[in-house]
């Protein structure tokens, strides 16, 4: 998976703002738990940037299984492939908890960029989650399942967490169900897992049902089972 990355972040930061700042007098859409916001198939060529909330993207496999692509929350885009062109939505997005989304054309989203100066750290974001993805797809390839959950809880905290002095805390409520979908194995096979990494320490979960990722525990057992 992809490290943390200063670049990065720092873009996205400006990103935010310049989005907040473009829709600052646009209407809302709420997007109730589970209900899509679009569907693949779809061609509505929008950007959407999530002001609270949180959104998965998924695809069908041809045997009509989900895999998850991605998990975004607030002050994320999503969206974005429609400016490739391509005309339908190839993945669907849908919202995990009650979500409030603002939508751009994605004319409106070029002209931001090029107003703001943000080309040059958008095309270094696009191929930063490009490279994101291509790892996703080797390790679906050439790593063992509880090694691409382990890989995908510290992603997942790098990310969408929030650091403590020993530990990383994701807020956010990702069942099993959807691990199994972004690891690409059973409910049940994450299930054995997720207990394993309670019994060596290398996560917890705390009284407000938070899980806590080790990150240095966890990053060493991978490496002892690679």
């Amino acid at each position: 998976m992809i490290q943390d990355n200063p670049e990065i972040d720092k873009f996205k930061q400006q990103l935010r703002d310049s989005l907040q700042n473009e829709t600052l007098n646009s209407r809302s859409v709420k997007v109730p738990r589970h209900e899509n916001v679009y569907n693949s198939g779809d061609g509505d060529g929008m950007i959407y940037f999530i002001e609270t909330g949180q959104v998965k993207l998924l695809m069908l496999s041809s045997e009509g299984k989900e895999c998850i692509l991605g998990i975004h929350t607030a002050g994320d885009i999503f969206g974005e492939l429609c400016l490739s062109g391509l005309g339908e939505r190839l993945e669907t997005a849908t919202a995990m908890k009650a979500t409030s989304l603002k939508q751009i054309p994605s004319i409106q989203f070029f002209a931001r960029l090029g107003r703001d100066s943000l080309w040059q750290g958008f095309v270094r974001y696009l191929a930063v989650r490009i490279a994101d993805q291509q790892q996703i797809i080797a390790n679906l390839v050439t790593v063992d399942s509880e090694q691409r959950l382990g890989q995908t809880l510290l992603q997942l905290a790098r990310t969408l967490g929030k650091k403590d002095p020993r530990s990383i805390r994701i807020e956010l409520k990702i069942t099993h169900e959807e691990l199994s979908e972004m690891v690409g194995t059973t409910r049940p096979r994450i299930s054995m897992f997720m207990q394993r990494f309670h019994n060596l320490g290398l996560i917890e979960t705390n009284r407000d049902h938070f899980l806590i990722i080790k990150e240095n525990k966890l990053t060493a057992y991978l490496g002892q089972i690679a």
